[in-house]
């Protein structure tokens, strides 16, 4: 799977809580991502089966509001995910530098 930017920041939200349902929303407001390019994420995600999706079970006219779909790495996701956001955080990382440091001349 091609892991971009915004796939990697969706991981890194599901994975922050890799036990917990989360809902679009949600995520959108954790990535900073808009709608149109989450719920695409979230579809490949789910075709690869690194997620699963279920609906909330509430009656709308109760609650007033609409079914929330809920999103959750499955366990091959979460070490799919895991082994992914590291290979990233070593491909980007600056030779030489210690961990945590910042270039001064930044």
């Amino acid at each position: 799977m091609r892991i971009t930017v915004p796939t990697a920041r969706v991981l890194a939200a599901l994975l922050a809580e890799p036990d917990a349902d989360r809902y679009g929303l949600e995520i959108m407001q954790t990535t900073g991502l808009a709608s149109g390019s989450l719920y695409p994420i979230l579809h490949r995600l789910q075709e690869a089966g690194w997620v699963d999706a279920r609906w909330e079970q509430i009656d709308p006219s109760e609650q007033g509001r609409p079914a929330r779909r809920f999103y959750r790495l499955t366990p091959d996701g979460a070490v799919q995910a895991r082994h992914v956001l590291a290979e990233l955080r070593a491909q980007t990382a600056v030779p030489g530098a210690a961990a945590g440091t910042v270039n001064p001349a930044w």
